[in-house]
């Protein structure tokens, strides 16, 4: 079965740092587009970052020069580090898996940050 774990999800105060996994089974992470989501309670799911499988990053604006997102092919998972947190990084993180010729889309379940004093 295919599937996406995610993990690291935590409570921290603002400018913390959290470092977010997201394990990939019966998926290659290094062959699809993966892509980290967040969703805030009453908002839309919001594209947070992406790695194409030739190791190009973007970020939203949002997140940019504050997460970092990295693949490790072997151990089949991709990463996010966050710094600097904020109030409004507080949301739901999912991780996501794409490959448009084979018509895939994969999601974890999510893990939840939530940036609060």
């Amino acid at each position: 079965q295919v599937q996406l774990v995610e993990s690291g999800g935590d409570l921290v105060q603002p400018g913390g740092s959290l470092r977010l996994s997201c394990t990939a089974s019966r998926l290659s992470v290094g062959l699809y587009n993966m892509r980290w989501y967040r969703q805030a309670p009453g908002n839309e799911r919001e594209l947070v970052a992406d790695i194409t499988p030739r190791g190009r990053v973007e970020y939203s604006d949002s997140v940019n020069g504050r997460f970092t997102l990295s693949r490790d092919n072997a151990e089949n998972a991709v990463y996010l580090q966050m710094n600097n947190l904020k109030p409004e990084d507080t949301a739901v993180y999912l991780c996501n898996a794409v490959h448009g010729p084979w018509n895939v889309n994969v999601w974890g379940q999510g893990t939840q940050v939530t940036v609060s004093s």
